[in-house]
């Protein structure tokens, strides 16, 4: 393999955490509308907001980030695995 070219591997790990990112974001925004003593203190509580779709897009969010959570640590697995042996056995490479 050249330096510079990328596996399938590195494309589907990049795309996860991709996606994972712009999942946390829609939940933790629509986490911050739910709020209402935060709506109150900023003000906002009087403006109208479709709760009904805010209270679906972060469930529905927090949902696909659990997956996507999953998917990664199941991508990276061998590194995990791998880091976890070094850190237990004493033989990760002093820096």
């Amino acid at each position: 393999m050249a330096g510079g070219t990328t596996t399938n591997i590195q494309v589907i790990q990049w795309g996860v955490n991709l996606a994972m990112g712009i999942m946390f974001a829609i939940c933790f925004i629509t986490g911050l509308l739910k709020l209402t003593l935060l709506l109150r203190l900023t003000g906002l509580n009087m403006v109208v907001l479709p709760s009904a779709l805010i209270s679906d897009l972060h469930d529905w969010s927090g949902i696909a980030l659990g997956v996507l959570v999953c998917l990664h640590l199941f991508l990276n697995r061998h590194w995990i695995i791998s880091m976890t042996y070094d850190i237990l056995h004493g033989t990760l490479r002093k820096i």
